[in-house]
């Protein structure tokens, strides 16, 4: 929420900046703001602030890109690398019960896809290894 409220404030006092700079600036082209050290400053200022207001914003909108990124990736990279585990714990149960048939392991998997379409890889694994069992008593 704090973001958010830098993000709106900030784009407010641009626009507002932004307007009174094209205005100070057309009307000292246009010849009806004459050029003195008070015009100059009050530019400058403008310029200035118009500058710092859009780095500031456009860096606050970079870095909530970031922080929501590394908090998707995290979540995402956590999660998967625990998936990633029991699916290769679940694969190498399933390789020791068929004595080390890689081949017969994945016609197994392949086959519990093909019967029970929309599942997860390790509910095939784990569907193939109740299967052994049930088959094995």
């Amino acid at each position: 929420m704090g973001n958010q409220v830098v993000i709106i404030v900030g784009t407010f006092i641009l626009l507002v900046t932004g307007l009174l700079l094209g205005y100070v600036l057309s009307q000292l082209v246009l010849g009806f703001l004459g050029f003195n050290l008070l015009t100059f400053l009050g530019t400058i200022s403008l310029i200035l602030i118009f500058g710092t207001l859009y780095y500031v914003l456009f860096w606050q909108l970079r870095r909530q890109q970031v922080q929501s990124f590394n908090s998707f990736n995290s979540e995402i990279t956590q999660q998967t690398a625990q998936e990633f585990l029991a699916h290769n714990d679940l694969r190498n149960d399933l390789v020791a019960r068929l004595d080390g048939d890689i081949d017969t392991a994945e016609r197994l998997i392949e086959q519990a896809r093909d019967n029970y379409p929309g599942m997860s890889e390790n509910w095939y694994v784990e569907k193939v290894i109740e299967d052994l069992d049930r088959d094995r008593r």
